[in-house]
């Protein structure tokens, strides 16, 4: 082993052994090695949005929305990723740490936080943190073991992964991510499969469904309750003409929230599909969300749902000139949208929502996009608008509330993402 001069000198004056330094230099080679092969990327994300007409305390409230975000200029989020993803060994192994700054790690997911405490503290959540394995069974067997995002969804919590800006009301009423064991399995190019068991269906870090010194992390179930879930990813083969390419992707995540204190069902089928039309592509979402009649001590939670249509269509027209537009059918349960507005919530029973964007990217590593969107009431409630002060939280005194005032909100969005 060769060492450097200034090791030498210092081994001469008995400063040092060789022996010592030989194992020293061996430590830092093998530390080298698994950071040489860990990625660093992540991104900022920052928006400037004006909400047409007077009054903001019932913006329209989809996941990352709302008065907050109002007539003005915001830091989106920060995230941070550290990953040393799965190599082609058939004993392969890895991990991946999403961490997530800014106003929206707060909203993560809508308001909960991921942290283990249930409480949302701060501008900081664990996106998600987990370890990869591969077992050589089959065309080999992945495994992710802690803290992983939702295995449904259309959308993705990164916004600059989505073709629009704003979140649809689908991918707000979704999970965002449980801690537990996820496994997925490809078998061939056009089926992959996953299945896997969590703690719970909501994203609190640790959180159980049985009974636990916080109850704001547990529910009332039997220590063996857990939460399942499965999806089925199809794609067309390459043979198949225009339509190559394109994919069915259905999934099921069944558990005990948290959140609603209850049993939760969710359920979504997507589609994305492939045109004669050079760079046009169009898709569709369905989402549902089931909670199930829940009795105990504290009382009775009645049964309620939410649901979501969207379709989508994308047309890259240039190589930075891209169009999306977004059309979106949603309703939920009465008694669920009165618990909205009774927290300042713009949420109506029924709504219809639709988003159009354009996005330019005329910067290297740089999204920008100008965004319009106008959000309707369809169940006769004025839930957006109002001139009142925002319940945002239990320290604001009673009274200063308002009520919405109108049954349509315009929207207009602009949004710059630096991806690294």
């Amino acid at each position: 082993m060769k060492f450097n001069k200034w090791t030498l000198g210092l081994a001469a004056v008995g400063a040092v052994s060789l022996a010592s330094a030989a194992q020293a230099e061996e430590k830092s080679s093998t530390v080298m090695t698994a950071l040489s092969s860990t990625v660093l990327s992540g991104y900022v994300d920052t928006s400037m949005q004006w909400n047409i007409g007077t009054g903001d305390s019932h913006a329209p409230a989809y996941k990352y929305g709302g008065s907050t975000k109002a007539d003005g200029f915001n830091l989106n989020a920060v995230k941070v990723t550290l990953e040393k993803p799965l190599d082609e060994a058939e004993w392969a192994a890895g991990y991946k740490a999403d961490l997530f700054f800014g106003p929206d790690a707060n909203l993560f997911p809508f308001g909960l936080g991921t942290s283990s405490s249930g409480v949302a503290i701060s501008d900081f959540a664990i996106k998600q943190a987990y370890v990869a394995l591969r077992a050589p069974v089959g065309n080999g067997l992945d495994f992710k073991v802690g803290v992983f995002d939702s295995i449904i969804g259309y959308e993705s919590t990164e916004a600059g992964n989505n073709p629009n800006f704003t979140r649809s009301w689908g991918h707000t009423f979704e999970p965002s991510t449980q801690t537990g064991v996820l496994s997925t399995y490809r078998i061939n190019n056009n089926v992959a499969l996953a299945a896997g068991i969590a703690n719970t269906e909501s994203a609190i870090i640790n959180s159980r469904a049985f009974p636990t010194v916080n109850p704001l992390t547990s529910g009332n179930k039997a220590e063996s309750y857990k939460t399942y879930m499965g999806s089925i990813a199809l794609t067309a083969p390459d043979n198949w003409g225009f339509i190559s390419g394109s994919s069915l992707y259905g999934g099921v995540i069944n558990g005990f929230n948290n959140a609603q204190q209850a049993n939760q069902t969710s359920l979504y089928v997507g589609t994305t599909v492939a045109t004669p039309v050079q760079g046009l592509r169009v898709g569709a979402s369905y989402d549902y969300e089931g909670i199930s009649q829940q009795s105990d001590a504290g009382g009775t939670t009645p049964s309620a749902y939410a649901n979501a249509v969207a379709l989508y269509t994308s047309f890259q027209a240039t190589e930075k000139l891209s169009l999306h537009v977004r059309g979106e059918y949603a309703t939920m349960s009465k008694s669920l949208a009165s618990g909205f507005q009774a927290n300042n919530f713009g949420v109506a029973s029924e709504m219809l929502a639709l988003t159009g964007t354009v996005q330019y990217d005329l910067w290297k590593n740089v999204i920008s996009r100008l965004e319009i969107r106008w959000d309707h009431a369809l169940d006769g409630s004025t839930a957006f608008g109002g001139t009142g002060t925002p319940l945002l939280n239990s320290d604001t005194p009673p009274g200063l509330a308002s009520t919405g005032n109108r049954r349509n909100s315009y929207i207009i969005a602009a949004n710059v993402i630096y991806k690294f």
